[in-house]
């Protein structure tokens, strides 16, 4: 018997759900995530903003498909550079941010945050990229992607997410050992302790600046 057109397209998409009926899932799901947001905010008021934030900032990145391993993947593979735009275009908002934030705690005598995370540089921080990198690609995503695969179902990313705490744990249990061993042998380096405040946040910007030219030839020149 010879099917009609029809009849194969609603075959082939019977999975997919209806467009009210995604509505009305969606309106249960937002029900269901105040619901447990007013009674986290009954234990504690911080717990509720938690999750809302949580929550959000999930949603926001699983419409956006933002995802670290992809902006440096896509230009590759596919010769798109609209993730790795997306990334400097953040690195540039939190450049500008957090020079704010320090350079307003240092006119005022105050301590400057976040200097604990300033870490040396080593070889192993060059080793470490390198295996980061390799790890990510290899996953097909990187912390990020991986949760927001799993949240969609992907059944692989599942083991990959298995595999990302074990060795979360592995390298927390471990970091002592790293950190004297190969880490402090490093040098720490700030840039405003070297260029001045005004000298670094002009430098780091002129730097994403360029990285920006030169993806957006890169895309061009893949595509064209």
């Amino acid at each position: 018997m010879i099917k009609s057109k029809h009849t194969q397209v609603s075959t082939k998409y019977k999975g997919i759900k209806s467009p009210k009926t995604q509505f009305f899932s969606g309106i249960i799901a937002l029900i269901i995530i105040l619901i447990i947001g007013f009674f986290l905010s009954t234990i504690s008021s911080s717990l509720g903003l938690y999750w809302i934030t949580g929550v959000s900032f999930g949603v926001i990145l699983q419409k956006s498909r933002f995802c670290f391993v992809a902006s440096m993947r896509d230009p590759y593979l596919t010769g798109s550079t609209s993730l790795t735009k997306a990334v400097l275009i953040a690195f540039t908002i939190t450049t500008i941010g957090f020079t704010a934030i320090k350079y307003t705690a240092y006119i005022n005598n105050l301590p400057i945050p976040g200097q604990s995370y300033v870490a040396p540089i080593s070889l192993a921080t060059i080793i470490g990229s390198f295996m980061f990198g390799i790890g990510m690609v290899i996953a097909g995503g990187c912390a990020t992607g991986t949760l927001i695969r799993t949240g969609e179902g992907f059944l692989l990313q599942l083991i990959v997410l298995f595999a990302f705490v074990v060795g979360s744990l592995l390298g927390a249990y471990n970091f002592g050992w790293w950190k004297y061993n190969f880490i402090i042998k490093g040098k720490s380096i700030f840039l405003p302790d070297i260029f001045g405040w005004f000298g670094a946040i002009t430098i780091q910007l002129l730097f994403i600046g360029l990285l920006y030219v030169l993806v957006t030839k890169w895309q061009n020149y893949k595509l064209k």
